[in-house]
């Protein structure tokens, strides 16, 4: 399976360029931006700013708001999550970054690369972006002490230092239509070198998100990310059950994740503030870990972000 999905990938990205080349000749002009951010809620967009841009990204959840008034609709539950990113574009199209994650104190480093643009009358009629990052479990060792392992579940685990690792890739095409709805959708790859015991390693996950604006500064907003069941490249078994597999703790198939809301921008910021049923900011956190139904374990969250151009 992994082969298989390299292949198209790889072949995508051909396509790709031999489309760019020959619409390059057309001089067709860029229709501009689908979304004025790069981060839309805890997604990645099209968009990436001019060169030499630097950005600074906060991305804050509560906890969930199932306690109502008591702790203020979850602002002041536990379990709320931050991550705290910089942004930079060293040439154009081309995005890397560094971030800091409250849960199990993820590093993160991040590439985004648009490879193509939309164009005014259509030789281009998509935006195709490549996004990936590799995340690092900043947890103390002593947190990994106690995992179970196939073979016996009460065995003591020794930690290596590639268990921390974990990567997501994703595929991203979208389209603007007009100046008020953009839309994207994507295909991704999660994996996790370390994952508990009758978890998979690997998640595929297809992904939906969309902005629409109502004022020259403010769009409602929307995420929807699906991680996918394949059994090709699942390592769970139907057999398994609590009386022939000791630890076993039933099936494992994350949920999809959805989360809806309301940006402001300017040329420098913007602000966005969301409610979803997802607690995780790294992607492959969420495509991996998420076991809320839809609207399930909601909680609030924003994102903020601050450009600097040099």
């Amino acid at each position: 399976m992994k082969k298989i999905l390299l292949i198209v990938i790889l072949s995508l990205l051909v396509c790709v360029n031999s489309w760019a080349q020959d619409s390059a000749s057309e001089k067709d002009q860029p229709i501009g931006p689908a979304f004025e951010n790069g981060t839309l809620i805890d997604a990645q967009t099209s968009y990436i700013p001019s060169v030499k841009s630097l950005e600074f990204l906060i991305q804050h959840k509560f906890g969930p708001m199932e306690n109502g008034t008591s702790d203020l609709f979850g602002i002041y539950a536990p379990g709320a999550n931050v991550r705290l990113g910089l942004n930079y574009v060293p040439y154009k199209n081309l995005q890397l970054g560094i971030g800091v994650t409250k849960t199990n104190m993820y590093t993160d480093f991040n590439a985004k690369w648009t490879i193509l643009e939309q164009t005014e009358n259509n030789t281009i009629p998509v935006f195709v972006t490549l996004f990936g990052n590799a995340a690092i479990d900043g947890r103390p060792s002593g947190d990994f002490e106690k995992l179970n392992n196939y073979e016996n579940p009460t065995d003591t685990f020794s930690l290596k230092g590639s268990d921390r690792y974990s990567y997501f890739a994703q595929l991203i095409i979208g389209r603007k239509f007009g100046e008020t709805l953009s839309l994207q959708g994507g295909v991704s790859f999660s994996h996790a070198n370390l994952v508990d015991a009758w978890h998979d390693h690997d998640r595929v996950g297809l992904h939906l998100n969309g902005r629409l604006k109502f004022s020259a500064q403010s769009s409602f907003i929307f995420s929807y990310d699906a991680p996918l069941k394949i059994d090709q490249i699942s390592e769970q078994h139907s057999g398994w059950t609590a009386e022939n597999t000791p630890g076993w703790d039933g099936p494992y198939h994350p949920k999809p994740s959805l989360k809806f809301g309301l940006e402001i921008s300017t040329y420098t910021h913007a602000f966005q503030i969301y409610v979803g049923n997802a607690s995780g900011i790294l992607p492959q956190y969420d495509m991996m870990n998420n076991m809320n139904d839809a609207f399930e374990g909601l909680a609030f969250g924003f994102t903020i972000t601050r450009l600097w151009m040099f």
